[in-house]
């Protein structure tokens, strides 16, 4: 198994979108923009738990997941899943990177019993195929549970999935959905009724509303003015993006309403990331305040491949943690008028060669 590293400083990448370190506050100018925190704005809070050989994540609103790996030097991965409520029943996917299984093919083999998936997806950042068992997963799930062997086959390669800790990162979910001792529990099933997983069941998301679009026609050029080019903080990206001026020249910026701009300013280039830092200013870029992004835990000023698009007025960004992509966290944040909101978050702490598409949920939003 192997977990996030730190990107390696070195050349230069130019593309889009996610974030990155946490910033403790500013001390130069006006001061920093920032929306409510998270935890400000639902009942509820992501929470990631590692058990064993097992990831377990619930986001904000309750839906949770359950991962487990094949061994470091193989692909093959398992997820189940399950949204909040009595009523939801888990759902099993696994993959193998790289590999396109048919239908039926990829199958999970808990002691020697078989669990054929019946359908076959393939994730859209092209990181090869996977099956998933939606019909009949109730079975599948008590295996996994209560079985000491896992493998996972499509019918040529079989590779082995670790099944310590996969209990117990299933039944941390059941108290985390307040299923435990009734009938809708994975694991820890009990007589009372599935509805007593009612009070515990999906936290009200919070409502993202963007602002509505404006024209970008009449911007001035990318060239920072002098008073911002005086702060410290802008000074620190000069100093840590010295080694390309190409790269420092990549200044963005757009409009966010008649009286403010949004400018973006190139901070860190790696081997497969590369950040930005934010500023809300006046026309001409004048006034500059920081933009503070709120994410599931702490907030940040710098954002890694990130991109903003003027039309649907969301900035997105995926740090990856390595530059396949497997891992690492996916952001998407909201102009609403005001400040950046947090709209929708990923993120997988291990990599585990799972698809972005597939990578648990930590924030959502309406």
């Amino acid at each position: 198994m192997s977990s996030l590293q730190p990107p390696l400083v070195a050349a230069l990448a130019l593309t889009a979108v996610a974030l990155a370190a946490c910033q403790e506050g500013e001390k130069d100018g006006a001061p920093p923009v920032t929306a409510a925190t998270p935890a400000q704005t639902a009942r509820s809070h992501t929470e990631t738990r590692k058990f064993r050989d097992w990831l377990a994540v619930c986001d904000n609103g309750n839906a949770c997941f359950a991962l487990g790996s094949a061994p470091e030097g193989q692909s093959g991965w398992v997820r189940v899943s399950l949204a909040p409520g009595p009523g939801a029943r888990p759902e099993i996917a696994a993959g193998f990177p790289g590999d396109g299984a048919a239908p039926g093919a990829l199958a999970l083999e808990v002691d020697g019993r078989r669990f054929a998936t019946d359908t076959a997806s393939a994730p859209t950042d092209a990181k090869g195929s996977f099956g998933v068992i939606r019909r009949q997963p109730l079975p599948a799930v008590k295996a996994l549970t209560s079985g000491r062997r896992l493998t996972l086959t499509d019918g040529g390669e079989r590779v082995p999935v670790s099944l310590s800790g996969a209990a117990a990162a299933l039944s941390w979910i059941d108290d985390r959905q307040g299923r435990l001792g009734t009938t809708a529990a994975l694991v820890r099933r009990g007589r009372r009724p599935a509805a007593a997983a009612a009070a515990a069941a999906a936290p009200a998301l919070p409502s993202v509303t963007p602002a509505p679009a404006i024209a970008q026609t009449g911007l001035p050029r990318p060239v920072l003015p002098a008073a911002f080019e005086a702060r410290a903080d802008v000074k620190q990206c000069r100093s840590d993006t010295a080694f390309s001026a190409a790269f420092q020249s990549g200044v963005t910026i757009d409009r966010l309403s008649e009286d403010r701009e949004l400018w973006g300013l190139p901070c860190f280039a790696g081997s497969y990331n590369f950040s930005f830092r934010y500023f809300i200013t006046g026309r001409g870029g004048v006034d500059p305040a920081p933009v503070i992004f709120p994410t599931s835990r702490k907030p940040t000023a710098e954002v890694v491949n990130s991109r903003y698009d003027p039309a649907s007025r969301t900035l997105t960004a995926f740090d990856k943690g390595r530059g396949v992509g497997d891992c690492g966290v996916a952001s998407t944040w909201v102009w609403a008028g005001r400040a950046f909101v947090l709209k929708a978050e990923r993120e997988m702490r291990e990599c585990w060669g799972v698809p972005a598409d597939l990578w648990p949920t930590t924030w959502r939003s309406r």
